[in-house]
């Protein structure tokens, strides 16, 4: 998302600002669709920037459910002078696999086909860099397994709660368990049993907002997981309440949360 935060909505009615939200392709990680309409406060570390510059010294690099490939092809293009010798990339859902491999491709990059929760189709200690931006999960044991003695894990996670003003608003009070899942102590604590060190662990808070009632029906549809079998016909009196909402008191406030992980995998 944008940092704008300009509403592009003027007067539009709600059923057709809910029809252009149902109508923009979810694939990929893109989100330029919506400038000028949500915003998302970035990190401070700069995950793309810092990958690029940790591609640029590494000799074999794998990108973990890289989406459709965006925030990985921005990375290799700032190690473009001195890229990797192998790099190789996984993706579980099938439009995203196709448009990975079709964006990676002039990279050089393997895409390869993988569920999220399937041992990671690599030899041991193929790889002396692992990335991954906002994995469903992190598979500790694969991840130590597939890293070179003194390789690196470094990754972008979402952390606990992110959204859920958003999704409490749909869906009600959530339970504990799943408003602290994600939690980065309990990752460090897996990363940890799976026999990797911990170098850095970082963890903010950002703020999010959304400036019309398109740009939350095409979040939803896009960002799957926060309202499980969200439909427009399904939850229409909710986004009428809210895009009414929006359209008297300004945009609907909620928060992302990130932590950063940098982890080694000791020498032998």
């Amino acid at each position: 998302m944008d940092n704008s935060g300009s509403s592009t909505s003027g007067t539009r009615s709600f059923e057709d600002l809910v029809a252009e939200g149902v109508a923009v392709p979810t694939e990929g990680w893109d989100f330029s669709w919506f400038e000028g309409r949500a915003t998302e406060a970035r990190p401070s570390w700069g995950y793309a920037r810092s990958a690029g510059d940790r591609l640029s010294r590494a000799t074999t690099a794998l990108d973990v459910q890289t989406g459709g490939g965006e925030v990985f092809d921005f990375a290799l293009s700032r190690a473009a002078a001195q890229p990797p010798m192998l790099v190789a990339a996984t993706e579980g859902w099938p439009p995203n696999v196709a448009k990975a491999t079709e964006l990676l491709r002039s990279r050089g990059v393997v895409v390869v086909a993988a569920a999220e929760d399937a041992p990671l189709p690599f030899a041991d200690a193929a790889f002396d860099l692992v990335l991954s931006r906002h994995p469903v999960r992190a598979n500790w044991p694969e991840i130590a397994r597939v890293l070179r003695p003194g390789g690196t894990y470094f990754a972008q996670h979402v952390g606990p709660g992110s959204a859920v003003e958003l999704v409490e608003y749909f869906l009600g009070p959530q339970p504990d368990d799943l408003r602290n899942a994600r939690d980065p102590e309990r990752e460090r604590a897996g990363a940890e049993a799976a026999g990797l060190v911990i170098v850095e662990l970082r963890a903010e808070r950002l703020r999010m907002e959304f400036h019309d009632i398109a740009a939350v029906v095409h979040f939803l549809r896009k960002v799957i997981w926060m309202v499980p079998d969200f439909t427009v016909e399904a939850h229409e009196p909710q986004l009428r309440a809210l895009h009414e909402q929006i359209e008297s008191t300004g945009p609907f406030v909620t928060y992302s949360t990130r932590h950063l992980f940098d982890v080694r995998k000791p020498t032998e």
